[in-house]
């Protein structure tokens, strides 16, 4: 009998080791999956030219707060972003761009932000170079 009980009772034990670690594995997946609903992958049209166009666009988009990576292709015209949803926005982003000098499709630059550009990064009246 005393043998019977100390088997029902490892048993118990190994089951509820068992059920702990199947919760703790689904706490860490739900984990998971609400930090990657947070993070946003977008890709964008900014206008510009050159390197110092790049440098520019890629500087104003991570300044922002929430974004965690950006870079701009010049031939492509598109700015690859990835941010925290919970920390900034699209239209944020897209805002500091323009406060630096470049063209979204929704928001554009002030004449003073674009005025403030070097004379090579005018696009709006340049051709690509």
């Amino acid at each position: 009998m005393e043998r019977l009980n100390i088997s029902r009772s490892k048993i118990t034990n190994t089951i509820n080791s068992k059920m702990v670690l199947v919760l703790l594995i689904l706490s860490l997946f739900t984990l998971t999956l609400e930090a990657q609903s947070r993070t946003t992958k977008v890709t964008l049209e900014v206008d510009g030219v050159c390197n110092m166009c790049k440098a520019r666009i890629e500087k104003a988009a991570i300044l922002t707060k929430g974004v965690k990576f950006a870079t701009w292709n010049k031939d492509t015209k598109e700015l690859y972003c990835i941010f925290n949803n919970k920390k900034t926005t699209l239209v944020k982003i897209k805002q500091s761009i323009a406060n630096a000098g470049h063209d979204t499709k929704e928001i554009k630059a002030t004449e003073e932000a674009y005025d403030s550009l070097e004379n090579c990064c005018k696009y709006r009246t340049l051709e690509k170079h």
